[in-house]
């Protein structure tokens, strides 16, 4: 199987919240990352439908890593796991 993709990949476990109008907050925490997007686990809450484009906050222990959330769009759903890609907003 070819791999396409286009960043490398760091595994991480970093604090995510997806927010949306329509669902409110959903908690999850990075499994990995890259500068395209993310892998999320999520337990315990409805997953968000492919296509959804969600406000995003990335959290360390201390505080938030981004001030201000940045569009993302969810690429896909495994399981209780979601693709995220950054979404220019284009």
């Amino acid at each position: 199987m070819i791999d396409r993709r286009q960043y490398e990949r760091t595994s991480a476990s970093i604090r995510v919240e997806m927010t949306h109008p329509s669902f409110g907050t959903i908690v999850g925490f990075t499994q990995d990352i890259s500068d395209g997007g993310a892998r999320v686990l999520i337990e315990n809450q409805p997953k968000p439908p492919v296509g959804t484009l969600v406000m995003v906050r990335f959290r360390k222990m201390v505080g938030p890593i981004n001030d201000e959330p940045v569009q993302m769009r969810v690429m896909h759903q495994l399981r209780n796991t979601v693709g995220l890609m950054f979404d220019s907003g284009s």
